[in-house]
């Protein structure tokens, strides 16, 4: 076998001379182009401390935001709750019919409180004060009235008169605005079954929203056997329930009563004491096993305890 000279190994044929220069030229290029980067794209230098104050403003104003939507949304809440009737929520939307004449709100009566515009509620707000002893002593003052809305004050305030002498007026000399009005809403003792909604809004602390809900329970119901039932009134507070308990009585007993045995489901379910559930049972019990022979019968409901059937019994009946 013929041995290869040693010089061959130094001898280059012109693709493997090609090949060397060319990665020579790739090795030469992979080592100047960092330099030519950086002198292109210079490294921008970080301001730390700016940086770390325009991430402080960013925060405080996504905190500022948050408190202001918090804040608007519980206020809107804490108004519906303590100023406003559900019927009052859209209260600004709602065109006002009032008239416009100077007044002193320390003798006003409450009729031209309502003259000018305000709502019962507001009204009774402010008979409160008064009644407690508070004074207006400047036209300021109004400002100070739990309820009174904003636009109402601007109207208000420049008819507001408020007389120099009423802090030297003598007490007891004259009936105020206040006195004038707890006169008018002294009543005699009311039948609940009987009294329209002009008797009882004059009881305290009954307006005309209550007075026509307890009539409205006492329609559905079929009329009241017991004075405690009248507690039952959707929205009427346990305190304003016993203040007015005393001036309560029920001699007409004249109570409507329901054939259960042939009462429809939607007359049966239109009761408070019935409803939809206890209604549908009865129907499928008379389907079931026939007519009920004593209003007792409807105890083998099973849904019916007790106390129900005590509370409900005095408006069945069977025929």
């Amino acid at each position: 076998m013929q041995k290869r000279p040693s010089n061959s190994y130094f001898n280059f044929t012109r693709k493997e001379r090609n090949g060397a220069i060319l990665l020579l030229l790739i090795i030469l290029l992979l080592t100047t182009v960092p330099s030519f980067y950086s002198m292109i794209f210079k490294k921008k230098i970080i301001d730390a401390a700016g940086f770390e104050a325009e991430l402080s403003i960013l925060k405080t104003k996504q905190k500022d935001s948050s408190v202001k939507k918090y804040y608007r949304k519980n206020f809107d809440e804490e108004n519906d709750r303590h100023y406003y009737q559900h019927s009052e929520k859209k209260y600004q939307q709602e065109n006002i019919n009032a008239e416009f004449f100077y007044f002193d709100p320390n003798t006003i009566t409450p009729d031209d409180w309502k003259r000018l515009g305000l709502r019962e509620k507001t009204i009774n707000t402010i008979l409160n004060f008064i009644s407690k002893g508070g004074k207006f002593r400047q036209p300021d003052d109004i400002k100070k009235i739990w309820g009174l809305h904003e636009d109402e004050i601007q109207r208000l305030m420049p008819y507001v008169k408020i007389a120099s002498n009423n802090s030297s007026a003598e007490p007891g000399k004259q009936l105020s605005a206040v006195a004038k009005y707890d006169q008018k809403r002294v009543v005699e003792i009311v039948d609940i079954n009987v009294a329209d909604t002009s008797v009882l809004i004059r009881l305290p602390g009954i307006g005309s929203k209550l007075s026509n809900r307890i009539i409205n329970l006492r329609e559905r119901l079929g009329g009241f056997y017991t004075i405690e039932q009248v507690s039952e009134t959707f929205g009427l507070p346990d305190s304003v329930f016993q203040k007015i308990k005393p001036l309560l009585q029920l001699h007409d007993k004249n109570i409507r009563q329901l054939n259960i045995n042939t009462a429809s489901l939607d007359e049966l379910k239109q009761h408070p004491y019935i409803r939809y559930n206890l209604a549908s049972l009865i129907v499928q019990y008379r389907i079931q096993h026939g007519n009920f022979t004593a209003v007792s019968d409807i105890k083998k409901i099973m849904t019916v305890t007790d106390e129900l059937y005590n509370k409900l019994s005095p408006y069945l009946a069977v025929q």
